[in-house]
């Protein structure tokens, strides 16, 4: 059995020579996970464009001219003729997101309680984005079979303010601590390349881990730079610190799901393969996620095909 690590420790877990810490990191995986587990998600945009919060990254951000066409909320049967494509192409979670500051009230907010209902029926997991929640609208969002929320923190507390504006660190928290109380599942992770530092990701890694209970969730996004947002000339991160980050992340939440998530067209295979050793084990499947680009499904069948057993 792997010792276990305080979430305090991300710093020196982080700074370890890779070979060592991804090494470290896969024993923790194949004692919590089946190696040939990787969750297939597929992520829709319900309601895009025309967001008030400033994320410096975001393509649908009401500040930003990105050239977005805004969209309005979709219909039931939009999202059911979705969830029925991501259900043959072999994914087991459909995610739901909507570019709102905060939940609506109301019948658009009835809206999306049909989406859920109408996800479960097709026997997939439910997770939706919606912004902020109030407590009471998290808990009919449980009621309706919602299993999963997702609320990235984004960057570490320090760092976040370079970023956004239009919403505090603990607004997140809020809005996690909201969709805890109802008994939904937490999906909360980060970007990499927003200009952050290192000490900032090992940050971001303690402050989820030291979520009690922590998520089941936990994404890692690569920002996709966009033309029009404040970090459309971003300086790349290498895949490395993805997997540094992605290895730290499994050995400090060990059950949880680490997720593969925006970003990867710019790895090439063995940067994912590698992601995956390191405990990584789900990823987005679709052409888009929310606005930009993802791999294709070819490219994610070789991949799979690679990899063997699925």
């Amino acid at each position: 059995m792997v010792a276990e690590h305080r979430p305090e420790s991300s710093g020196s877990l982080y700074r370890m020579p890779l070979l060592e810490l991804i090494s470290l990191a896969h024993l923790v995986h194949i004692e919590h996970h089946n190696l040939s587990d990787i969750q297939k998600c597929v992520l829709l945009s319900i309601k895009t464009g025309g967001c008030p919060e400033d994320c410096g990254y975001c393509s649908q951000s009401a500040h930003h001219e990105t050239g977005l066409e805004r969209q309005a909320l979709l219909s039931i049967q939009d999202v059911r003729a979705a969830a029925l494509r991501a259900r043959e192409q072999g994914a087991q979670r459909f995610c739901m997101g909507a570019a709102w500051r905060s939940a609506p009230s109301g019948q658009s907010f009835e809206q999306v309680l049909g989406f859920i209902r109408e996800v479960k029926s097709l026997g997939l997991e439910a997770c939706a984005t919606l912004g902020m929640l109030t407590p009471e609208q998290a808990k009919l969002l449980k009621e309706a079979g919602l299993d999963a929320y997702n609320h990235n923190l984004d960057t570490s507390r320090e760092f976040y303010g370079n970023v956004i504006t239009t919403r505090t660190f603990d607004d997140r928290l809020r809005t996690i601590q909201s969709v805890r109380e109802a008994g939904i599942t937490v999906c909360s992770g980060g970007i990499l390349g927003l200009g952050e530092s290192d000490e900032d990701r090992c940050r971001l890694l303690t402050e989820l881990a030291s979520m009690n209970p922590q998520p089941e969730s936990v994404p890692m996004n690569l920002l996709v730079p966009v033309k029009g947002t404040p970090l459309e000339r971003a300086v790349p991160v290498s895949s490395t610190v993805l997997i540094r980050t992605i290895a730290v992340a499994r050995i400090l939440m060990p059950k949880a799901r680490i997720r593969l998530s925006a970003g990867r067209l710019s790895l090439n295979r063995e940067a994912q393969l590698l992601a995956f050793f390191a405990g990584a084990n789900s990823i987005f499947m679709g052409d888009k996620l929310l606005t930009t680009p993802n791999v294709s499904k070819d490219e994610d069948e070789s991949l799979f095909a690679e990899i063997g057993g699925l």
